[in-house]
C-alpha cells in the first residue's frame, strides 16, 4: 500500500505597506516593486519531490510516478501577491474537471478535455503556458469528453452533447464535424490509427463502434447492444496498439473486448467484482509499447495492467488526493515514450507516470 504523503502547503510571509501617496500611484509603485522583487512573494512554487514506484522494492519497478499538472503554476510560477492585487487567480489558467487526455509523442504538449469548462486545455511546455484551445464557431464545444492529436497537429474531439466528432486544424479551424449522416448519438471514446489512417469512435448511445478515415469519410461500423462477443453495453473508451488492434471498454458489461486491425474478434476479459482483475467502473484504456493493457477504474481509484490474455499483472493507485492516488479517474493515454497520462477528475489534475520496459532497464 502506498504510504501517505503530507499535503503541500505554501505560505507567504506577510507583506505590509502603508500608502503615503495617492492610491493609484501607490498601487503602481507596489506593482513595479513586485515585478522586481522575488523574496516576498516568490516567483515559482515547486511541488515536494516524491519517489513512487510500482511494484515497491524489492521487486523490479515497472511504473514510476513522474508528476502532476493542473495549472499554469506547474509550468511556470506566477507572482502570487501581484495576481491577487490584480484580482487574478494566482494559479493562472487551470483545469477544473478533466475527462479525456492525450499528449504529443515528444510529450511537449498535453491536451485535456475539461467537461466543466467545455474546453480543451493545452499544457504547452515549450512556451510554458496553459490555455484553452480556441476553435471557430462551427466547432464550438459544449461537453468535450475525449481528445486525440495526430502527427500533423490536428485535434480530434468527441462531444456527446453536440453528437459530433470534431476535427480541428492546429490553429482551431474546424475541418470536419462527423456523425450527422451516421446518426451519432453520444460519442465518447476515440482512438487513432495513423498507420492505417483510421479514426475509431465509440457511440455509447447506440452501442456501436464507427470507423472513419483521416479525410473524414465514413468507412464502416460494428456492434449492437448485448452481452455476447462483438456486442456492447455502453462502449465508453478506446485504444489502438502498435499493431493496429482495437481495445474497447465495454462499460456496462464490465469488460474489455479486443479486435484485430482487420475487424476480427480476438477475445475479451473482465467481469464485475471487487477483487484484483475485476472491474467496477472501467473508464480509460491504453496500451504500452510491450502490449500491456491498462484500464482505469473510477470506483477503485486506480488503473490495472493486464497482459494480452487478460491476466492481471499489477495495479497502480488507490483512492486519495496525494501523488499516485486518484479521486474518480477517467481518461488515459500512453504516448510513444511510454509516458502514461491519467485524468484524475475530481482532483482536477493530470497525473503522469512512466512505464519502465525491459529495453529501458538494459540501457
Amino acid at each position: 500500500m502506498i504510504g501517505a504523503f503530507p499535503a503541500i502547503r505554501v505560505r507567504y510571509p506577510d507583506c505590509h505597506h502603508t500608502p503615503t501617496f495617492p492610491s493609484l500611484f501607490a498601487l503602481l509603485l507596489i506593482l513595479a516593486f513586485l515585478a522586481l522583487m522575488s523574496g516576498c512573494a516568490g516567483s515559482t512554487v515547486k511541488e515536494e519531490k516524491v519517489d513512487l514506484v510500482w511494484p515497491p522494492p524489492p521487486e523490479q519497478a515497472r511504473i514510476r510516478y513522474l508528476g502532476s499538472y493542473s495549472s499554469q503554476l506547474d509550468l511556470k510560477g506566477r507572482n502570487s501577491l501581484k495576481a491577487r492585487l490584480l484580482g487574478e487567480d494566482p494559479r493562472g489558467f487551470a483545469i477544473q474537471k478533466p475527462y479525456g487526455v492525450t499528449a504529443t509523442d515528444d510529450g511537449r504538449r498535453i491536451y485535456v478535455a475539461d467537461t466543466k469548462q467545455a474546453a480543451i486545455v493545452v499544457f504547452d511546455f515549450d512556451t510554458k503556458k496553459v490555455y484553452p484551445f480556441e476553435t471557430d464557431a462551427a466547432g464550438a464545444l459544449r461537453s468535450p469528453i475525449e481528445v486525440r492529436v495526430d502527427s500533423r497537429g490536428r485535434l480530434y474531439v468527441t462531444d456527446p452533447v453536440r453528437s459530433r466528432l470534431f476535427v480541428y486544424s492546429p490553429d482551431g479551424k474546424t475541418l470536419y464535424a462527423l456523425g450527422a449522416n451516421e446518426k451519432l448519438e453520444r460519442p465518447t471514446g476515440l482512438a487513432l490509427d495513423e498507420r492505417r489512417q483510421r479514426i475509431y469512435v465509440a457511440d455509447r448511445g447506440t452501442h456501436r463502434i464507427l470507423v472513419y478515415n483521416f479525410e473524414g469519410e465514413f468507412q464502416y461500423e460494428f456492434g449492437e447492444r448485448g452481452t455476447g462477443p462483438e456486442q456492447f453495453n455502453l462502449p465508453i473508451n478506446l485504444a489502438v496498439d502498435r499493431e493496429g488492434n482495437l481495445y474497447v471498454v465495454d462499460f456496462g458489461n464490465f469488460r474489455v473486448q479486443m479486435f484485430s486491425a482487420g475487424g476480427d474478434f480476438l477475445g475479451m476479459f473482465g467481469e464485475a467484482g471487487d477483487k484484483m482483475g475485476d472491474m467496477a467502473r472501467p473508464k480509460g484504456i491504453a496500451v504500452d509499447s510491450d502490449g500491456h493493457i491498462y484500464v482505469v477504474d473510477a470506483a477503485f481509484g486506480n488503473f490495472q495492467i493486464f497482459n494480452r490474455e487478460g491476466r492481471i499483472l499489477l495495479f497502480v493507485g488507490q483512492m486519495g488526493h496525494q501523488p499516485g492516488q486518484f479521486w474518480l479517474p477517467t481518461g488515459m493515454y500512453i504516448n510513444a515514450q511510454d509516458r502514461i497520462y491519467v485524468a484524475d477528475s475530481l482532483n482536477a489534475r493530470i497525473q503522469v507516470f512512466q512505464y519502465i520496459s525491459e529495453r529501458n532497464m538494459k540501457r
